[in-house]
């Protein structure tokens, strides 16, 4: 890394990019590679906006939130049907008007990972206007609600307080080695055709392989036959550590939501314990972390992934002095990782180029040094989020980078890079 840039530098480019890919209504995670709106993508931009312009940042979530379906799924991508030709699958594949109870947007049937109520709980504390605030608040909650209603009500498919996935890409994390296996389960068959527009904007090394993709589409084939349907024997159901965390996490910002808008605060803390203890069952020993279950095999998935570092945002963690060893250990930092690893380092398969087989995230080192610095180890925290917001200026806020080098893979002007560098340096220099 060249010199370090003043916190001044890092915000102004930052909203650079977060100005350069905003609609109108939403902001894209990058004009070119993912051209709709992405669900937790949105909520990690919101966490950023929120230091330059609430109000913006309020709109995010509620433009988000006018794609939520009526058994209160928020989709993983709200389209712009006027650019259904440059992201597959598209909205044709989905043919979410055709089912009932969808919203008048097209969307994805699919989910991602629900960061949406902590964030709209930062941005509510965030906003100077107290009167636009609880207005914000007031209708935010209630569709906040159904989604964690949706997840602990319909998504709870493993006998377990815990929510499944049921395709990779709900995890956010899409080709984690914690799928390989059950993947491996699945036929690389689609009878869509797999249309890679992807590899317009990112080199195939940097991307999920041809069998994987098509592993994918023969999965979202199958759900989106089933019309969406949440059951017991879909040939993909996973517990995974960090939808469940960021369950957890976000049913204390609900809890706090609650309390503004004048309703019980009670059965959101009562979840959020519930979840909370419901995670020591993926807890790992050999790893010393957390790993996804298959839930169709009752099996522990025994990869170290970055996702099993996301547990240390819990205030009550049983396991949080083995959590935080282990980040700091060989798999993850230990090595003088810039950024946190997206997999063990030690592991024979780690590729730091491809994806989530390796590189290090910028939102993955912002929830793992928030963990960090809630556990006891502010200056490691401090090292990563100081990597964190160099990096993305130095690079022109690339998607993901080299942990051991910082050099930057994926595409670059990446909206939630941005939002994390801005909410790295503005409380750097605030505190």
């Amino acid at each position: 890394m060249s010199g370090r840039p003043d916190a001044d530098a890092v915000v102004r480019a930052a909203v650079a990019v977060l100005d350069r890919n905003w609609t109108g209504s939403h902001t894209l995670p990058a004009t070119g590679l993912y051209p709709h709106q992405w669900s937790w993508d949105s909520a990690f931009i919101a966490m950023g906006l929120r230091h330059r312009s609430p109000e913006r940042a309020e709109q995010e979530l509620e433009s988000l939130l006018a794609g939520q379906w009526a058994d209160g799924r928020i989709p993983q991508i709200v389209y712009d049907p006027r650019r259904d030709d440059d992201y597959a699958p598209g909205a044709t594949f989905w043919r979410s008007d055709e089912l009932p109870g969808t919203p008048s947007v097209p969307t994805a049937g699919l989910v991602q990972p629900p960061n949406h109520a902590w964030a709209a709980w930062e941005v509510y504390r965030a906003d100077p206007d107290a009167d636009r605030a609880a207005d914000f608040a007031r209708r935010v909650y209630p569709p906040l609600v159904a989604w964690h209603d949706y997840l602990t009500g319909r998504r709870t498919l493993g006998r377990s307080p815990l929510a499944c996935v049921v395709h990779p890409w709900e995890s956010g994390m899409d080709n984690s080695p914690l799928w390989d296996e059950a993947l491996a389960r699945l036929p690389d068959t689609p009878r869509h055709k797999v249309d890679r527009l992807d590899l317009r904007h990112a080199s195939a090394g940097e991307r999920p392989s041809a069998k994987e993709y098509g592993r994918f589409f023969w999965l979202a084939e199958q759900y989106r036959d089933g019309d969406c349907q949440d059951r017991d024997d879909l040939p993909f159901l996973l517990e995974d550590p960090t939808v469940n965390t960021l369950l957890a996490r976000s049913e204390l910002a609900l809890a706090e939501l609650a309390r503004v808008v004048g309703a019980d605060p009670g059965p959101h803390r009562e979840h959020h314990e519930e979840v909370t203890d419901a995670l020591d069952a993926l807890f790992e020993p050999a790893l010393g972390l957390h790993v996804a279950r298959d839930v169709t095999t009752g099996a522990l998935v025994r990869r170290a992934t970055v996702s099993g570092l996301t547990p240390l945002l819990l205030p009550r963690l049983p396991r949080a002095t083995t959590l935080v060893a282990t980040a700091l250990g060989p798999r993850f930092l230990g090595g003088g990782a810039l950024m946190v690893p997206s997999y063990d380092v030690t592991a024979a398969d780690f590729d730091a180029g491809q994806y989530w087989r390796g590189p290090a995230w910028f939102n993955m080192t912002w929830l793992v040094a928030h963990g960090l610095r809630l556990h006891g180890e502010p200056g490691t925290a401090d090292r990563l989020e100081q990597n964190l917001r160099d990096l993305a200026l130095e690079h022109d806020f690339p998607e993901y980078v080299d942990p051991a080098t910082g050099a930057p893979h994926g595409t670059r002007k990446f909206s939630w890079t941005a939002a994390m560098a801005i909410d790295v340096a503005v409380r750097q220099a605030t505190s």
